[in-house]
């Protein structure tokens, strides 16, 4: 039998202003954020978003768990929601949550964890930031969703060794990513691998591996009336998915395919209406959630043949053609502010004063969002036409510029908090050597009167 698992990674970035430095010379920390993002377009964006995507898909799926919740065979999916998403929601769409939480409560939704920022923390070298980010979403969906992840999604699917050893370290019992090619030395994608750990290829974390084939036919192809499967129907795509081999497919796909990217005129919504139906049609079909699925087919990722090896000059993602990390680090601008926005931890770090510390940290982390990078892309024409539909920016340069110009400001905040205090450490040092030197002398001159008399 093929399990069908269905993922949907929610997401928005907090979009950054068109900025420049003198703007804020004089500015504090208390200030930074409004000078920094763009929280206008961010409202204009997400209210826009859950017009067209968000409340009419959530409808849809309430819909399909409640049709099969009696039956045999329950209609099953899987979420990734982002901190920076959960955050725009309260403030923007508060109701909007509460559909989510009603799908926690059916028992046929699993949310997966992932880095709070939807960040590039991952590819750090020093892996504490990709922890605690970790730990701020894993925070994030107990208390809002009262729903504790077994599975992780890392951003962007980026995947190599490193990461799958902390991820496994930090108890998780999956973790999904892309199922390229020149990982599976011809092998299929639909079947649960393990991760090499170590030297040793003894992992208990099981490796989804997303049909990118499958996913992109609805994520990219659906609506493409030059592609020689259009129109896709309901019961073809069903089709195509019974004639799979494998355990398990996964279907992996930015929810914002269902009504944004694929407009509702395309037939994008009847298609997931139905699709269900047809896929149950399917003696040989059901669908699971991951840790259902991890549960079904354990064993399988433990088998010395079925181990993902992925060094970290090979590391993988589901962006662009060359899916790997180029769509973040693939040319000097994007490098450069990768490269600077790291050395920025390490300042904060020596700042003192703890309410100082965390508005900085928190200001800094949503610089490390993959979407600013991602923004800076140069690549082909048909990846860049993608870069170019998500970013807020005409061009990659004036990303670049904007991204860099407040990096350099923030440093520059950092340093001026730090010489304010190291100037007040130094002037209190001054006064209390000023004031023990008094008590000296006084204590001197008080035993001189004893001695006199």
């Amino acid at each position: 039998m093929a399990s069908i698992v269905f993922y949907f990674e929610v997401h928005q970035p907090r979009r950054l202003k068109w900025f420049w430095p003198d703007s804020v010379r004089n500015e504090n920390v208390e200030n930074l954020e409004k000078f920094y993002y763009d929280d206008d377009e961010n409202k204009k964006i997400f209210e826009k978003v859950a017009k067209k995507c968000y409340w009419p898909t959530n409808k849809i799926l309430l819909g399909l768990i409640d049709k099969f919740k009696n039956q045999n065979k329950r209609f099953k999916i899987a979420f990734s929601i982002t901190g920076t998403w959960l955050e725009q929601c309260e403030k923007y769409d508060k109701d909007l949550i509460e559909t989510f939480k009603l799908m926690a409560e059916s028992g046929c939704v699993e949310f997966l964890d992932e880095t709070y920022y939807h960040s590039l923390s991952g590819l750090f070298a020093d892996k504490s930031e990709f922890r605690e980010q970790i730990k701020l979403h894993r925070d994030a969906m107990k208390e809002i969703l009262n729903f504790s992840p077994k599975v992780f999604r890392n951003t962007e699917l980026l995947y190599n060794n490193e990461i799958a050893k902390e991820v496994e370290n930090l108890g998780y019992a999956g973790i999904f990513t892309e199922g390229i090619e020149r990982i599976l030395n011809g092998k299929s994608p639909n079947f649960i691998y393990g991760a090499k750990s170590g030297d040793s290829n003894k992992s208990n974390l099981a490796v989804f591996l997303k049909n990118y084939k499958l996913s992109d036919d609805i994520a990219f192809r659906f609506s493409w009336r030059n592609w020689n499967e259009f129109p896709l129907t309901a019961d073809k795509y069903a089709g195509w998915l019974s004639a799979s081999e494998g355990d398990v497919i996964n279907l992996c796909m930015d929810y914002e395919t269902f009504g944004e990217h694929q407009w509702e005129e395309t037939g994008i919504f009847e298609f997931l209406k139905f699709l269900p139906d047809e896929i149950l049609k399917h003696e040989n079909m059901d669908f699971l959630t991951p840790n259902d699925a991890i549960e079904r087919y354990k064993g399988t990722n433990q088998k010395e043949d079925n181990i993902i090896d992925v060094p970290w000059d090979k590391t993988i993602s589901w962006a662009d053609a060359e899916r790997d990390h180029s769509a973040w680090l693939g040319n000097h601008n994007q490098l450069l502010c990768f490269s600077e926005v790291q050395r920025i931890a390490y300042l904060i770090d020596k700042i003192s004063d703890e309410a100082a510390k965390l508005k900085f940290k928190k200001i800094w982390r949503y610089l490390l969002t993959s979407d600013h990078y991602h923004y800076m892309s140069t690549k082909n024409i048909a990846d860049q036409e993608i870069h170019n539909y998500f970013s807020n920016r005409t061009n990659a340069y004036d990303a670049a510029v904007n991204l860099m110009s407040i990096i350099s400001d923030l440093k520059e905040k950092i340093l001026i908090q730090l010489l304010n205090e190291a100037t007040y450490q130094k002037e209190k040092i001054k006064q209390e050597k000023e004031t023990l030197e008094a008590e000296q002398r006084k204590e001197a001159y008080m035993r001189s009167r004893i001695f006199k008399m």
